[in-house]
């Protein structure tokens, strides 16, 4: 059973580390704010769920405890990096940060659009 729970921690871990890498990609190659932030958090997110979950399973399955420690980080870091991810693009397009050329739709010009006719 350990030997089991070692394989499952090793690809835990190596999958956080590969999402991780996705989006330090992500956050080099991408045209603009919005598709970096997004690659951010998104990737970046479940990369280090990952690395945590394995961290937790390796705690439970090696040293037979339960740490609460690293579930508090995983709720707190899932709850977190979006909100933060998504006030970030906001906060972008508010003060007037352009959209990449090629971007084909601007869903918030629409609804800021109908907020300044009822005005």
């Amino acid at each position: 059973m350990i030997e089991i729970g070692k394989f499952i921690v090793g690809y835990l871990i190596l999958q956080g580390a590969l999402l991780s890498l996705v989006a330090a990609i992500g956050v080099v190659r991408l045209p603009d704010v919005y598709t970096r932030n997004h690659a951010a958090s998104k990737s970046a997110t479940l990369g280090v769920i990952s690395i945590l979950l394995g961290l937790f399973i390796y705690y439970l399955v090696v040293d037979h405890e339960a740490n609460s420690r690293v579930l508090l980080g995983i709720v707190f870091v899932f709850l977190t990096a979006p909100v933060a991810g998504h006030l970030i693009s906001r906060a972008a397009y508010n003060i007037g940060v352009p959209l990449w050329k090629g971007s084909v739709q601007d869903d918030l010009k629409k609804s800021r659009l109908k907020v300044k006719n009822k005005n």
